[in-house]
């Protein structure tokens, strides 16, 4: 049972004497884990559990843990080593980085290699059991459990299992971009797709047809969501593993970078009674985040909000959502037609894919409800013609939307390695900067830094192109204009900043660096 530790009184033995909660708090910067107390827990469970051995004490190990609330998985470490154990307080975050830093290693080097170890590859004739009991083998929980701790320390969005000839390759997506993180060994890759779909109640027989499923996982006592599509290849099972972190989706409006007038005017959009309300922009784009701040912006006790979506990636309190199920019939449309028998004053459809859903959203919002949904759009002008494209009649698109959002997500320069730079002319003009702005400007570019992966960037931010629907774009609607002359108008009498024009600022103010911006903005002049 792990026991209170009194401070010592004696400042070489480690143990600063402020205490906590009736705990000794050690500072994990100054004091440093004792090689000989890490060799005695393993790996997979301070990870799981977030407890730090620090110590001996006598026959006693002293434990770090990040709250009293710890205190069961202390104990249970005492019984799994056969010791007593001694308690202390530690920052949460330093146990985190201390436990990854001497654990993950020390895990992936455990692993088999490519001529060790009980893994045996598949065929076709390898039966459930085999499957079940490969995909239970210590090393590969082990490996999965690494994949999943090692993407949520990197702050990864995306993980791709992705099977070649001779090798398997992991990778994630951070901060929008893709890069190779560990080599399993190749024989490993049946065993390890086996395990994803056991934690993601798939078929694990089923080998030659698409599958998606769900996980729930906790790292570092925090609860992630993780959406797996795996697809069959010409080498082996291919997996894509969504992380859904609720906490980096659940930010206000004021988070996700609008300008400050782009901002303004959106509030007063997303703050009309009625009409329908789109965000486009390509997969991975922050659309949904933009309209789950835009929920939570108009959120209130008196008012019932609704969505429908494919999936349902965040649960948010105080909204009722609704899990799109095609396969019993529960289609975007048909969940939508229930939606507004449900009395909704907001109404959020995930995605609009075909004329009936956009006719039935476009109903919804002529009846008094403000309908948010997603379009798959270049920029904000090109959703009017999308609708019509689809099949929606202009007038019915032109009474009812009131205003469209693209955007982008680019990477932020790091702001631990940042430093001056000086951007080349061609690269200037082609976000529109001209030789007067340059001169005032400060650019800046990360050298690379640990703390960025040595790529020079930090997190990200949204590049925004606010059109307002007024009732001159509404005659163009009805007359068939294209999305260049839309566009065109809303520059020249809205002061609409483009897409482009809001990465300028982002270059100007330092906070990206010319080629982001072009890498997810396209050139308004070629």
């Amino acid at each position: 049972m792990a026991i209170s530790m009194d401070p010592p009184n004696s400042p070489d033995e480690g143990t600063p004497t402020a205490t906590r909660f009736g705990f000794p708090f050690v500072d994990l910067a100054e004091t440093k884990p004792d090689p000989a107390a890490l060799e005695c827990a393993p790996g997979d469970y301070a990870l799981k559990h977030q407890v730090l051995p620090l110590r001996m004490q006598g026959d006693a190990l002293v434990v770090a843990m990040g709250s009293p609330e710890s205190l069961g998985a202390v104990d249970d470490l005492g019984i799994l080593v056969k010791r007593p154990t001694l308690a202390v307080l530690a920052d949460a975050g330093l146990i985190r980085e201390t436990i990854e830093e001497h654990f993950l290693e020390k895990i992936l080097s455990g692993l088999p290699g490519a001529d060790e170890g009980p893994i045996t590859e598949i065929d076709e004739n390898t039966d459930l059991a085999d499957l079940t009991k490969m995909a239970g083998e210590t090393a590969v929980v082990q490996m999965v459990n690494l994949i999943f701790a090692q993407a949520v320390r990197d702050g990864a969005s995306d993980i791709h299992v992705e099977p070649y000839e001779r090798d398997v390759k992991v990778r994630y997506r951070i901060d929008g971009m893709l890069g190779e993180m560990m080599r399993p060994p190749k024989r490993m890759h049946a065993a390890i797709i086996s395990r994803l779909k056991i934690l993601g109640e798939m078929n694990i027989a089923e080998r030659r047809l698409p599958q998606d499923g769900r996980i729930k996982v906790t790292i570092a006592g925090r609860a992630i969501d993780v959406r797996v599509s795996i697809v069959p290849t010409v080498f082996g099972e291919r997996a894509v593993m969504r992380i859904l972190d609720k906490g980096t989706a659940m930010i206000g409006l004021p988070e996700l970078g609008m300008q400050p007038d782009t901002l303004d005017r959106f509030r007063r959009v997303i703050g009309l009674p009625y009409g329908i309300i789109l965000a486009t922009g390509p997969t991975g784009s922050g659309k949904s985040t933009t309209l789950y701040a835009s929920l939570q912006e108009i959120w209130s006790p008196n008012t019932n909000i609704l969505t429908i979506e494919d999936p349902v990636e965040y649960q948010v309190g105080g909204i009722g959502q609704i899990q799109v199920r095609p396969a019993i019939g529960l289609t975007f449309a048909s969940g939508l037609r229930s939606i507004v028998r449900q009395d909704p004053d907001v109404i959020m459809v995930g995605e609009i894919r075909d004329v009936e859903t956009a006719e039935i959203a476009i109903h919804a919002s002529l009846t008094g409800h403000l309908v948010f949904s997603t379009l798959h759009t270049n920029d904000a002008p090109g959703a009017v013609t999308r609708l019509l494209d689809m099949g929606v009649e202009p007038y019915l698109a032109a009474s009812s939307l009131i205003g469209v959002v693209a955007q982008r997500l680019v990477r932020r320069v790091c702001p631990n390695c940042a430093e001056e730079d000086r951007p080349t002319e061609e690269a200037l003009r082609a976000v529109g900067i001209t030789p007067e702005e340059a001169r005032s400007a400060t650019f800046r570019r990360g050298r690379g830094c640990d703390k960025c992966q040595n790529s020079g960037f930090k997190g990200r931010q949204g590049l925004y192109e606010l059109l307002i629907i007024d009732e001159e774009l509404r005659r163009m609607t009805v007359a068939h204009a294209s999305s260049s002359v839309m566009k065109q108008y809303a520059v020249d009498h809205q002061g609409m900043r483009t897409l482009l024009g809001d990465g300028k600022l982002a270059v100007l103010n330092g906070r990206s660096t010319a080629e982001e911006v072009l890498r997810v903005c396209q050139r308004e002049e070629i």
